[in-house]
């Protein structure tokens, strides 16, 4: 018995030796890289031509967080843009050295244009489709109240339909995105 002590003991502390004890934690971060999933009338995959948006998160002390991103990547070879909204719910892991967050979120997706059919925005011609994603970060401290930290989030969006079209096929607005963020504990 004692020597199951001895050693739950040893691993706990090696475990947790340099976890930060801060109460609460603020995330910002933008998206770096995206890919598709989706593909368009004739079957080609989309193709990602840049991404623009943020990355928001707050951690809370008991290594629970609530994050909101939202960001538009844009289709190469188009004016078109594949939007994303999401709420996430993440947990730190309890790891030494790194922060290893690994979180899950729902919102919704669409196309972002301004010139969809007819001088309707896309707004107009498609309704959103819900969206999940799952989410894992790997922050690095650079000093004690600051990490850098990079991102990767795989979206799931497979119900985005044209408005008032019931013979219209669901599109897909599946994909990742790679982003890089900076966080401030207190």
């Amino acid at each position: 018995m004692k020597k199951i002590i001895i050693t739950v003991f040893a691993a706990t502390s090696l475990l947790l030796y340099s976890t930060p004890s801060f109460a609460f934690s603020v995330s910002v971060g933008v998206p770096v890289a995206a890919s598709f999933a989706a593909k368009d009338d004739s079957g080609d995959s989309y193709k990602a031509d840049g991404s623009s948006g943020y990355f928001l998160g707050v951690q809370l002390p008991f290594a629970i967080g609530l994050g909101m991103d939202s960001h538009k990547t844009k289709i190469k070879d188009s004016t078109w843009k594949i939007a994303h909204t999401m709420y996430n719910l993440y947990y730190q892991l309890p790891v030494p050295v790194v922060s290893l967050i690994v979180g899950l979120g729902t919102g919704n997706s669409n196309y972002d244009c301004a010139d969809a059919v007819n001088g309707k925005s896309c707004a107009d011609v498609f309704d959103k489709g819900s969206a999940t994603q799952w989410y894992t970060s790997i922050g690095f401290p650079i000093i004690p109240f600051f990490d850098i930290h990079l991102s990767y989030r795989s979206i799931t969006s497979k119900n985005v339909i044209q408005s008032n079209c019931s013979s219209c096929t669901k599109q897909e607005l599946s994909g990742t995105i790679t982003g890089v963020g900076i966080a401030f504990n207190f």
